[in-house]
């Protein structure tokens, strides 16, 4: 079973907006062992990034001016990504919309060429089941489940991806060891052992939002969206 762990980053939240990828990252896994098999690429833009992604990413207007375009890179991505492999994603809407934009942009069908062949697992709705009512972050996950760097001081694509893996690992049922001893001719570096992460403990109350806090959810809901031109899978879960 092959797996690819995948994020990007982007110049700002909204693809309708014109806002572009500036980064793909995407991390091989083969019956849940990395292979130590990478994809990371950083894109030229064509267009400034936000203030608020220079923050969280560190990158510039000025380091990514010479890089290639998505253009350059796209066939790349998709020989990587091959057909079939399950792609893992935190908030799939946000990543799949951005790639949709780029593909189009390009006179290429995202859905045709990769959604068509390979099964999309948005590890945010698996967390929402697990843990319901709580924060879903990416963040928060690492934290609650004691994983290295998710306090890294600026997000990345690629560490993005290596850290998703851990935790979409835990989520579905813990994992003794993340490197195989040999996959496709891949010598990984062989771990010790750990027990199975198999649950964690869930607050045996639930507070109830206020009307304010009820509304505010709703209004960001209705963001998401608007901005991904997609129905968001809490309201989905809801139904």
């Amino acid at each position: 079973m092959r797996q690819i762990s995948l994020d990007t980053e982007s110049t700002g939240l909204k693809h309708a907006e014109g806002h572009r990828l500036t980064e793909i990252g995407c991390v091989e896994l083969i019956n849940r062992k990395l292979t130590g098999n990478e994809f990371q690429c950083y894109i030229n833009p064509e267009r400034p990034l936000d203030p608020i992604s220079i923050e969280i990413t560190g990158l510039t207007n000025e380091f990514l001016k010479d890089k290639p375009l998505f253009a350059d890179v796209v066939d790349q991505f998709i020989d990587f990504i091959g057909n079939g492999a399950e792609l893992i994603i935190h908030n799939a809407p946000f990543d799949v919309g951005f790639l949709g934009a780029e593909f189009a942009r390009v006179n290429k069908c995202f859905d045709k060429l990769v959604l068509s062949k390979c099964k999309v697992i948005d590890t945010l709705k698996i967390a929402r089941d697990k843990f319901p009512g709580q924060r879903n972050s990416l963040d928060a996950l690492c934290s609650r489940f004691d994983i290295s760097n998710f306090n890294r001081e600026k997000h990345g694509a690629l560490l993005d991806a290596q850290i998703l893996v851990e935790v979409y690992l835990i989520l579905t049922g813990g994992q003794s060891g993340l490197f195989a001893d040999k996959v496709d001719g891949f010598q990984g570096n062989t771990v010790p052992q750990q027990p199975a992460q198999s649950h964690y403990k869930i607050a045996g109350s639930v507070l109830e939002p206020s009307d304010e806090e009820k509304k505010s959810h709703q209004e960001f809901l209705s963001f998401i969206e608007e901005s991904n031109k997609i129905k968001s899978l809490w309201e989905s879960l809801e139904e």
